[in-house]
């Protein structure tokens, strides 16, 4: 008997000790889950991509030339570095000549814009040494999505515009809707022939159940205090009255896009291009919508 009451409380003493140690890893979790907002965990990875270019620049010579014609090639770039020193030396005033540098920051974008949080701290570290000398250029991929989203990323790169740094936006696949409310804030808008271009509107859609309820005897009820806190339901009955409303906030967000791009591309015919249509890059050369035809 007594064996048993020293076994028993040995495994309640047992048990004690590992319920305090899940209790304890449990706290450490979440103060780390706590402490890890928005900026927890960011990571800034950043690359010299002429450097890059030369290492490639250097493995083709390596393949593709002799050891003499190699050795020779090697000599005379050290030649011209030494030369191009010395003359950079000779020329320079009492003033700091401050080279020029050109900052690559990538976008692609999602429906809800997700790539927006890490844009803006990118744009914080660049803002954080860049001048005026200096420029931003976007490689930009997006199709559009929400109103909001795609406002506050535009806004991330209304922050390089205040700080009179060129901004260049360089769209290789597609920038419409949303995409091209953020391309239009640019100085300089590159895009490939074949990119898709602008869809400049709004579109809204949403399915409604009402009549599958009614048949199988289903009531829906939503209680709202306002006339218009809900225009359009998925499974009430829509009214006339909240069409129209819904119809006109659409058009009112039209207005507010097209005033958008016509203040940050003022050589563009808005009436011509907000009709929610799209052009691949040359054709959208010709409306304005963007400046040169190249790739990044």
């Amino acid at each position: 008997m007594e064996f048993l009451f020293d076994y028993g409380l040995f495994l309640a003493k047992a048990i004690t000790v590992v319920i305090a140690f899940a209790i304890i890893m449990a706290l450490i979790v979440s103060a780390k889950m706590k402490g890890g907002g928005a900026d927890a965990g960011a990571n800034i990875e950043i690359k010299k991509l002429n450097e890059k270019l030369d290492d490639v620049k250097e493995t083709f010579q390596e393949a593709i030339l002799d050891k003499d014609a190699l050795k020779q090639l090697r000599k005379s770039e050290k030649e011209a570095e030494k030369k191009a020193a010395k003359a950079a030396k000779k020329q320079k005033t009492n003033e700091t000549e401050e080279k020029k540098r050109l900052f690559v920051l990538d976008f692609d974008g999602d429906i809800k814009a997700s790539a927006v949080e890490q844009m803006r701290q990118e744009i914080s570290a660049v803002l954080s040494v860049a001048t005026e000398k200096d420029e931003v250029l976007l490689r930009l991929e997006s199709g559009g999505g929400m109103v909001h989203s795609y406002g506050l990323a535009s806004s991330q790169l209304q922050r390089i515009k205040n700080k009179s740094i060129p901004l260049t936006v360089c769209i290789d696949k597609v920038a419409a809707s949303g995409g091209y409310m953020m391309a239009c804030v640019a100085d300089k808008i590159v895009a490939a022939p074949f990119a898709i271009i602008g869809s400049i509107g709004v579109v809204a859609q949403l399915p409604n159940f009402h009549k599958l309820l009614k048949k199988h005897d289903v009531d829906y009820e939503i209680l709202t205090a306002g006339d218009y806190k809900r225009t359009l339901t998925m499974f009430g009955e829509n009214t006339d009255k909240g069409r129209a409303k819904f119809k006109e906030e659409i058009e009112d967000t039209h207005v507010l896009f097209k005033d958008f791009v016509k203040t940050n591309r003022e050589v563009v015919d808005i009436e011509q291009v907000a009709t929610g249509e799209v052009w691949f890059g040359a054709r959208a050369v010709e409306r304005k919508l963007v400046d040169i035809i190249d790739t990044s």
